[in-house]
């Protein structure tokens, strides 16, 4: 691993760490703390970020092997930090930005390692008909954040790494999540599994917002469709999402209206199926 994108063993300067945490979406989750307190370690690290505000507590339990609670996605208890502090430990610093890519890596080679591929989805002609749509409606993005939202196995991911932007995908399906690793279309420690419903629970807002083929949307799922449309709508200045029927697309409307956002409508002649509807969202006031 590089110094531009050290591991959570780098980063702490360890052998072997681990997390207490079972998978990414269970960072918020405080019940875990009890783990920590429950380790008898003889050596504890604390992380913290440029402002001084917690990132993780390590405790060392033996040999070269470390523990460690995440924190970034919440406040540590007192008893946390009273642990720590009992252990008699050390404080290390580290950007926000390089913890949280080295936690999403952790969690996303997890992923890449223990979950068999769903089968490939991707037909190779569809991604330079997304690039020639993102490269009209946005151009390149020099390093602006982007969020593949609900990503599959990263055709978006990957479009809008070519086209020069930071990249943040999500997504709950494993099997895609674990194609997207094996195909390069995913980077570890720009992918999160969670359920995107709750994305604001991870994810803080960016510049821009990718919804490749949201759908199909009809009367059994619009709840749930709609709640998605709002996370992304609200987590982003700006976002495209592309379905595949008319009909969908002014379900899209109505809800991004909703959020005060502004909404163009149009269709696309590059692709008959998937995208053949674009949502050109922008927030009125962000």
């Amino acid at each position: 691993m590089s110094d531009e994108h050290p591991s959570l063993a780098d980063i702490f300067g360890v052998g072997v760490i681990d997390l207490i945490e079972p998978s990414f979406a269970d960072l918020p989750d405080d019940r875990f703390s009890s783990l920590l307190l429950e380790c008898h370690g003889d050596q504890g690290r604390l992380l913290v970020d440029e402002e001084s505000d917690p990132l993780a507590v390590a405790v060392h339990y033996g040999d070269d092997r470390w523990v460690a609670g995440c924190y970034h996605l919440r406040r540590p208890k007192a008893s946390i930090i009273s642990f720590f502090e009992e252990l008699g430990g050390d404080i290390y610093q580290e950007d926000r930005q390089i913890w949280e890519a080295a936690v999403r890596e952790y969690y996303s080679l997890r992923i890449a390692a223990r979950v068999t591929p769903a089968l490939e989805d991707l037909n190779p002609a569809r991604r330079a008909m997304v690039q020639s749509l993102l490269e009209e409606t946005w151009g390149p993005g020099n390093g602006q954040t982007c969020l593949d939202f609900c990503c599959g196995s990263g055709l978006g991911s990957v479009v809008m790494r070519d086209l020069g932007y930071r990249v943040l995908a999500c997504d709950i399906d494993l099997g895609l999540l674990s194609l997207g690793f094996s195909t390069g279309r995913l980077i570890p420690r720009e992918t999160m599994c969670i359920d995107a419903t709750l994305a604001r629970h991870y994810i803080a807002p960016v510049g821009a917002g990718l919804g490749l083929m949201f759908g199909e949307i009809n009367d059994f799922n619009a709840e749930t469709w709609e709640v998605l449309t709002r996370e992304l709508v609200l987590l982003t200045k700006r976002c495209l999402i592309t379905v595949g029927k008319e009909e969908e697309a002014g379900r899209i409307t109505a809800w991004a209206e909703q959020c005060d956002c502004g909404v163009e409508v149009s269709e696309n002649t590059r692709d008959p199926i998937y995208d053949r509807w674009v949502c050109r969202i922008t927030r009125e006031n962000p």
